[in-house]
């Protein structure tokens, strides 16, 4: 589990900075010199844990990084910049990692991408579920149904979704309450609400889902109804996709009874 950074930053910050890639003599060095202002090697040495020999290199290894300057005096004085300069350093460096990271993936991409994924395939974790469930929204044209709990109806899929009628699809929704559906109708006029199929805060059930008929997703809370999204892997999903795929025929035969009733009903 992460550190709180408002409870325990000093672990919070080391952590971090390690995922940035400094070493942990680096990172302790860091954040000693972040609470010292100006200190020397053995002041740091004395709140962080780092031998005094290896924090001449650990700040060179930060100053690499630009994130500490030092002063030419005997001994040594060093000096940390801003917590608001060193973030806007890391966050340069992410958005570096990232553009890198998406330039390389495309072109490793076949040339002509496969239209669609045959069988059913897994998703775990409820981050991860959520990604897929957003790039699929994204991917509509015609229509989405979705029917899931409410805690599972974060802002990203509700913008996600306004995004999807703002180009003309088809948003039909089930499974919230009342409030929730206020909600809804107000940041999406045209949506249409429809009756569950069950109660949901009675079951382990997450998410059912169909995009234009073709692309279907189900998911379970893997510890039931007291699921937290801390879990490691607190939802799992399959999903299909293509016209003649098991779990897209199913999911399609249900969702098509079930509106088909509200059609009835109303």
């Amino acid at each position: 589990m992460n550190p709180d950074p408002t409870q325990d930053p000093q672990s919070a910050a080391v952590e971090q900075l390690e995922q940035f890639g400094l070493s942990s003599y680096a990172a302790r060095t860091f954040v000693a010199l972040a609470g010292l202002g100006t200190a020397t090697a053995r002041d740091v040495s004395q709140v962080s844990e780092v031998p005094r020999t290896r924090v001449y290199d650990a700040v060179d290894e930060l100053r690499n990084w630009g994130l500490v300057d030092v002063q030419q005096s005997s001994p040594k004085q060093f000096w940390a910049i801003s917590a608001e300069t060193a973030s806007r350093t890391f966050e340069h460096e992410l958005r570096y990692r990232t553009e890198t990271l998406r330039t390389a993936l495309t072109e490793l991409e076949p040339i002509e991408r496969q239209a669609e994924q045959r069988g059913v395939w897994t998703v775990d974790g409820q981050t991860a579920v959520t990604h897929r469930v957003v790039e699929f929204f994204e991917s509509a044209t015609e229509e989405i149904v979705y029917m899931t709990v409410e805690e599972l109806l974060t802002d990203d899929l509700i913008d996600a979704l306004s995004d999807a009628a703002a180009r003309g699809v088809s948003v039909k929704l089930g499974g919230v309450s009342a409030d929730v559906q206020a909600r809804i109708q107000d940041e999406i006029p045209g949506a249409v609400m429809f009756e569950s199929l069950w109660v949901w805060s009675e079951t382990p059930a997450g998410r059912l889902m169909m995009i234009d008929g073709r692309k279907t997703l189900v998911s379970a809370l893997v510890n039931g109804v007291d699921t937290t999204s801390s879990d490691q892997r607190s939802e799992t999903a399959i999903w299909g996709e293509g016209e003649t795929n098991s779990l897209v025929a199913v999911l399609k035969a249900v969702f098509t009874w079930r509106l088909n009733a509200d059609d009835l009903d109303s």
